[in-house]
């Protein structure tokens, strides 16, 4: 797997200017908005406002801190710390409305067209045995510190990237820590 270190990471504005957002990973790289096929990024939402429009794009949010308010498409959905990742469309109209923050959030986007994904949230003490889908894999630790199958290390912040033929990994932690496991699978 290729270990992405948070230092390693790309600051870049909001493709609405609203913010600021750290790109952890693009495929293919380089990529821009308008020709990703998949993207993987955190920011940091201080105040209410609209979210960037990306038609044909799937998305998954995570909160890692504070509480966000969504509205979609005039549906509402409170987002934490614990609550699961939720999806949505990219072409959908979202406002932001920070409840507790500043919000740190963790963004998975697909084109819909060729690719979907599925973001778990894992608490991992000890050991933790997961089953992955065959297709793109990514391992990010949100906090603690996660050894994975090969022997490497996941400090908290830290992204691994690579290929899952699918089955189960086995994963250890000797604190408490969080892990996303994210699967990307062509269509």
């Amino acid at each position: 797997m290729q270990l992405l270190r948070s230092s390693d990471y790309k600051c870049m504005p909001w493709k609405n200017g609203g913010g600021e957002t750290i790109e952890i990973m693009v495929s293919p790289p380089a990529a821009d908005f308008t020709s990703m096929d998949w993207r993987l990024s955190m920011a940091t939402v201080a105040s209410d406002g609209p979210f960037s429009s990306f038609p044909g794009i799937d998305r998954t949010l995570s909160v890692l801190s504070g509480t966000l308010r969504l509205s979609i498409d005039g549906a509402h959905v409170d987002l934490m710390e614990m609550s699961p990742p939720h999806s949505f469309s990219g072409d959908a109209v979202t406002h932001g409305a920070v409840l507790r923050g500043p919000v740190t959030d963790l963004n998975v986007m697909t084109r819909r067209a060729d690719f979907m994904h599925q973001v778990r949230r894992l608490s991992v003490m000890g050991e933790k045995t997961v089953t992955a889908a065959p297709g793109t894999l990514v391992l990010f630790c949100h906090t603690g510190s996660v050894r994975l199958p090969d022997g490497e290390t996941l400090k908290a912040r830290d992204t691994a990237v690579g290929v899952s033929p699918g089955g189960t990994m086995t994963f250890r932690a000797d604190v408490l820590s969080t892990l996303y496991v994210i699967t990307i699978t062509p269509r």
